[in-house]
Order: C-alpha cells, then sequence, then structure tokens
C-alpha cells in the first residue's frame, strides 16, 4: 500500500513527506481548495463533522414533515393534501441534501490511516486520492448517497403532476413509503458520525450540560417522529373507514365511488346526490355514539379536531402525544384489533422503553460529572469528621481543621492543580505557569526588581500554590525553613524576640507582595551541598484567609543558581530594603545609633556645664557675674542630679546581672547576608 507520513501545516490541509516520519512538506505548489487532501483528524474534519452532525438532526426533523401533509375537510368531507406546506418542506430539505452531497465530496477528499501501520502512534496516512475513492466506495458511499437523494422532491415535483388523475391517498401512500425508506438510511449516518466526532475530539460535548441537552433533543426528536407518524396512521384509519363502508354502498341508486373522497374531485357528477343518502360519513366518524368503527389509538385525532386544524396546532398536538405515549411507554394507548395498530403500539412500548433508558442513563451520567466533585469532597469531609471524633481531637483544632477543608475546596473545588500540570508536558507547563503567576510574581517587589524575563519564568515553573487560613502557622521562630513564601492575597503577622531574649519583641504585618522565609535563600546560595535547613528568626502567623505562592528548598537551591546572572549590587539591595529581618535589623541599629548619641551629647553638655561651674569657682565673686551665678544655680542642680542618677544606675546594675537587665537593649545580630558574588 502507498502511505506516506504526514504533518498538519494548516487546520484544513495536509501535504506528503516522503522522508521524515510523522511530518509533511510540501513537494508542489498548494493547488485549489477542491484538489486538497484533508486531514481526517484536522481542525476542519473536526468542525465540519459537528456541523453535519447537526445537519443530520436536521433532516431527521424534517422528513417526518412530510407525514402532516395530508389533512381531512370537515366541511367537504374529504381528504387532501397540503402542497403550500410541502414546497416549504421541500425547500427545506433541499439545502440539506446538497450539503450532504458536499460532505460525500468531502469524503472522498479525506485521508485514512493505513490499517497496517497502526502499531505505534497514529499511523500512516494513505494520500493517494485513488485509494482513498476505492476505500469510500467499498465502505460508506452507498448509505451516504440513498440518504442523500433527494427522492421526495422528485416524486412531489415531477412524478406525481406526470400521473394521469393522482389520488390523494394514493400520492400520500406513495410519498410515505419514500420518506420511510429513505429514513433508514438517513438514521444509520449518525452512528458512525458520532463515533469520528468521539474518536477526534474525545466526547460529544465539551460539557456536562450540553451532553445533557444533546440526548434530551434526542428524546425530543423521537417523540416527534412518534408523533407525526401517529397522526398520518390516523389519517389512514379514516380513509380505511372509508373504503370499507363505501364497499357496502354499492346497491344504491348513487353507488359509492372513492373519489368522492378526494378534495380535489368533489365536484364529480353525483357527489352531491350521494352525500344526501350515504351513511358512510355518519358511520366514520368518531364524534357520533355509538361509534360504528373503531378508531382505537387514532380517536384523539377526530375527536380533537387534529385532521382539520391549523399547522402548529396540529404540530405541538402531535409532539405532545408522541412524548407522553414515549415516557409511559405505551401503556397509554388503548389500541383496537387492527394488525398495524398493534404492532405500532408495540414498537412505540419497545421504543419508548429503550430511548427514555438511554436518555437516563447519559442524562445522569453528564450530570453526576457536574457534581462528581462535589460529592467526592462530602465524603473526604465524612470521613475527616469520623476521624477528629475516633481520635478525639479538641474542638478548637478540629474547627481549624474543618476551616481548611472548607477553604481548600472554596479555592480549588477538589481540582488538584498538580495532578493535572504534571500530565502536560514541559513546554505547557511552563506556558501556563507563566500565565497564572507571572502577574502575580511582578506584584512581589523584590522581583519586581528583575528584569530577566528568562529568571522569572524559571521562578514561575517552580512556584507551587498554597493556602492557609486563620491562627495557622506557617513557621515558628527555631523550627526549620523548608519554603520561601510569597503573600499574594491575606495578611501575616510575623514576630520575634531575637531568639528569646527578654525585653526585645518585633512584630510585622505581612501584606501582598510581602514574602518570609529568607533565611532560606542564603542558604540556599550556599556553596556547599550538604548544609542542613536553617531555623526561622521569625514566628508567621496567618491573620486572614492567606493565598500565596511558594518556594520550596530544593526548588529555591535551583532558582537561587539563576540570581549569579544578575548584578550583585542590585539584588543586594533590592533584597536587604524588602526582607523583613534586615530592616528589623536596621531598625534597631539606627536605635542604637541614635541613643549612643544622645547618651554622648548629654556627655558633653554636662562637661561644659561642669567646666563653666568650675570656672565660677575660681572667679573674684565680682557683682558684674551675680546674674550668670544665679543662671548657673539650675544648670549646677541639674549636673549633680544627672550625677547622682548616672551614680545610682551604675550601683544597680552591679548588683543585678547583664543577661538578666532590662534595661540595656539587648544586641540584635547582623542578619546572614546571601552571596550575590
Amino acid at each position: 500500500m502507498n502511505t506516506m507520513n504526514y504533518v498538519r501545516l494548516s487546520s484544513t490541509t495536509i501535504i506528503p513527506q516522503p522522508t521524515k516520519p510523522n511530518l509533511l512538506i510540501p513537494n508542489k505548489p498548494k493547488g485549489s481548495w477542491w484538489t486538497q487532501i484533508f486531514d481526517p483528524g484536522g481542525q476542519f474534519i473536526a468542525r465540519w463533522n459537528y456541523m453535519f452532525l447537526i445537519i443530520c438532526l436536521n433532516a431527521l426533523f424534517v422528513d417526518p414533515l412530510y407525514f402532516l401533509v395530508p389533512e381531512i375537510s370537515r366541511r367537504r368531507s374529504c381528504m387532501r393534501s397540503d402542497y403550500g406546506f410541502a414546497a416549504v418542506i421541500t425547500v427545506w430539505r433541499s439545502l440539506i441534501d446538497i450539503i450532504a452531497f458536499i460532505h460525500i465530496f468531502i469524503k472522498f477528499r479525506t485521508a485514512y490511516v493505513a490499517p497496517n501501520s497502526r502499531v505505534f502512534g497514529r499511523g500512516d496516512l494513505v494520500m493517494d486520492p485513488r485509494k482513498i475513492a476505492f476505500r469510500y466506495l467499498r465502505t460508506g458511499f452507498a448509505v451516504d448517497l440513498a440518504a442523500a437523494l433527494p427522492l421526495p422532491q422528485i416524486f412531489i415535483w415531477f412524478v406525481i403532476p406526470a400521473v394521469q388523475n393522482p389520488s390523494t391517498a394514493h400520492a400520500n401512500h406513495s410519498l410515505s413509503l419514500i420518506i420511510i425508506i429513505q429514513y433508514i438510511p438517513r438514521l444509520f449516518i449518525i452512528f458512525p458520525l458520532n463515533q469520528r466526532i468521539t474518536k477526534t475530539t474525545g466526547v460529544i460535548a465539551q460539557t456536562a450540560w450540553a451532553g445533557a441537552a444533546y440526548y434530551l433533543m434526542l428524546y425530543m426528536l423521537a417523540s416527534h417522529v412518534i408523533g407525526a407518524s401517529w397522526y398520518l396512521l390516523a389519517v389512514e384509519r379514516q380513509y380505511s373507514c372509508w373504503k370499507e363502508e363505501c364497499a357496502q354502498e354499492k346497491n344504491l341508486s348513487n353507488p359509492c365511488n372513492r373519489l368522492y373522497f378526494d378534495c380535489y374531485h368533489v365536484h364529480e357528477p353525483g357527489r352531491d346526490a350521494w352525500l344526501k343518502q350515504t351513511q358512510v360519513l355518519k358511520h366514520c366518524s368518531a364524534e357520533v355514539s355509538p361509534v360504528n368503527f373503531t378508531f382505537g389509538m387514532y380517536a384523539p385525532a377526530f375527536t380533537e379536531g387534529v385532521t382539520s386544524a391549523t399547522f402548529f396546532e396540529k404540530y405541538f398536538f402531535c409532539f405532545w402525544f408522541g412524548l407522553k405515549s414515549l415516557s409511559s411507554y405505551g401503556q397509554n394507548l388503548e389500541t383496537s384489533n387492527s394488525i398495524g395498530e398493534t404492532l405500532f403500539g408495540c414498537s412505540v412500548c419497545l421504543g419508548g422503553l429503550v430511548i427514555f433508558c438511554l436518555l437516563i442513563g447519559n442524562m445522569q451520567t453528564y450530570l453526576q460529572s457536574t457534581t462528581a466533585r462535589l460529592e467526592e469532597w462530602r465524603v473526604k469531609r465524612r470521613d475527616t469528621e469520623e476521624w477528629m471524633r475516633h481520635r478525639q481531637l479538641p474542638p478548637d483544632l478540629q474547627d481549624k481543621i474543618r476551616r481548611f477543608v472548607q477553604y481548600k475546596w472554596l479555592a480549588t473545588r477538589g481540582v488538584d492543580e498538580e495532578d493535572i500540570l504534571r500530565a502536560l508536558p514541559l513546554d505547557l507547563r511552563r506556558q501556563i505557569q507563566r500565565h497564572l503567576c507571572l502577574a502575580l510574581v511582578r506584584r512581589v517587589p523584590f522581583f519586581s526588581q528583575m528584569d530577566d524575563d528568562q529568571l522569572l519564568d524559571v521562578i514561575c515553573e517552580h512556584l507551587v500554590p498554597s493556602l492557609s487560613t486563620k491562627g495557622q502557622y506557617l513557621v515558628r521562630e527555631g523550627d526549620l525553613v523548608n519554603e520561601m513564601t510569597f503573600v499574594i492575597r491575606g495578611q501575616l503577622e510575623s514576630s520575634t524576640t531575637n531568639g528569646g531574649r527578654s525585653g526585645f519583641f518585633n512584630s510585622i504585618t505581612l501584606k501582598p507582595g510581602d514574602f518570609c522565609g529568607e533565611e532560606l535563600l542564603t542558604w540556599a546560595l550556599t556553596p556547599e551541598s550538604n548544609v542542613s535547613l536553617p531555623s526561622s528568626t521569625r514566628t508567621v502567623k496567618v491573620l486572614n484567609e492567606v493565598e500565596a505562592f511558594a518556594l520550596r528548598a530544593e526548588d529555591l537551591r535551583f532558582v537561587a543558581k539563576q540570581f549569579k546572572r544578575l548584578h550583585s549590587k542590585k539584588l543586594q539591595h533590592a533584597f536587604r530594603y524588602y526582607s523583613h529581618q534586615w530592616r528589623t535589623w536596621g531598625a534597631c541599629f539606627i536605635q542604637a545609633a541614635w541613643r549612643r548619641h544622645k547618651r554622648k551629647k548629654l556627655a558633653e553638655e554636662l562637661a561644659r556645664q561642669e567646666g563653666l561651674y568650675q570656672y565660677y569657682e575660681h572667679d573674684d565673686g565680682s557683682g558684674e557675674n551675680d546674674q550668670n551665678v544665679q543662671h548657673l544655680g539650675a544648670t549646677i542642680l541639674a549636673s549633680r542630679f544627672a550625677a547622682n542618677t548616672k551614680r545610682g544606675i551604675s550601683q544597680k546594675e552591679g548588683v543585678v546581672s547583664p543577661a538578666s537587665s532590662s534595661l540595656k537593649m539587648p544586641k540584635l545580630f547582623k542578619p546572614d547576608e546571601p552571596d550575590f558574588s
């Protein structure tokens, strides 16, 4: 077999390539669209199959409308055909038939996979137009052609006018037979079409509600077919009664003629005289009592005046009857002893049972898929409640667990994002992570200073979503830090006692854009690989529900190595500015320097005042200095008070150990600085 591997150059066409596997390169200039070979798995064929499925459903809906063409005139007591309505149906059906022939042409130009190449992967496409045409002629061409032939149009507009004096009953019988015969291939082409769509896209409907609506539409279509068939058989039942009664009036002076029941022969000679003496119309009326002829399940068509009603009244009554009969499995039908009527009732009963089970089963499958996650979450929540009661957890801890489970459900709806991403190729994972995280990463001031897009992509690739509830501790002071957290929503409280030293407490609030766990960055940039995880210098507590992204230890080590691409001074300054450890250390450093400066200024002022005091003591005490001495009185008293205070503090420091002193500010050690060089 002449086979070639292929590649898609567009969504509609494929071109053979003889050398490389699974690729296609053009070996000749691209021709017209009708000379192209289409890829059966391409986007064009997938869309065309969906569109043609809708066309096929329209065809299954249009054909039974021909059953509503015959009607019975109550005023003239005859049968006629609504050719105006038939013309509308014919135009509608002609458009469907044109699309069906286009579908046949497309199948002649659609490649297929060679059966002997399906060892691995999709297999090889057969690109030879002759082989494609030969295979299609041997498989599905006959059915597609039989479904696409415009037989009703030919019969209505060509055959009936060519017949001399055709009766309405004969025309209706012939048209109905043609519709029923052609309805079979039109129904059969639905099944391989559904199979091709499922094979290409995986499912018929992309959403659960669309799938449920699709099967509900099929159920309503079956009700439409049952209702239209019931109406046609009701008209046939009325005509059968007329024929039976007419056969019994051969001995009258004006014998009965079957042409009298055709509205196009109401002006036949002798019909008016026959109407005055005949009992056919009375015996074949379902509205009189007692009824001489048993109409069975078709009686409502005459008692409700359906056969002589307008189109919409006729259609909706027939649809309601078909829907009611199909839903009740035919239990509402009261049949007569007619074999045809009994067989029709049996087909309604069996068809209703099968179609109703198909509808309920598929709708249940589709609708359960929308609540499957919710039911799974309810089961997990029930298991969690039973486990907490079995382990006798305290009530406050149980409340925290319930809040976390509830918040996680509201945030993720039971979808495990990591499992979904893990099943995708690396390139798709990178694109998805960039789409989801890049804007959030740029909101973090530390990352916004970076202008390396490749580095930001690496960061986005390794970020992991994290959810936390109120009252939860991300890390406690002294615990090992295993991840660096970047806040997206919510608030955290970060506090430290500087290793448990008395007299020191620092607390700040982390808001969206802040981060914690920066001790891990120093560890990640350490050249030695066997260094253990660092200890946290702060306690981080969740103030309200927090959504964040986390960089785990090993991922951060990988990302931190990429930091060396940046200018060290720029990143060092950004890290110092946005790190709360460095901010705390800087604030304490400035505060200590300011206190040293104040003590130094106070000591200099005291020294200066004491020098002035000694100077005036050695002075001769002249009168011109009396005023200056008075001004120095207060200064001398303040100097002595300061000296006494300093002496008392020194004595107290000698009694109390420096370690337990609460007056001396404990020294805050400078944070370890990452090696950005």
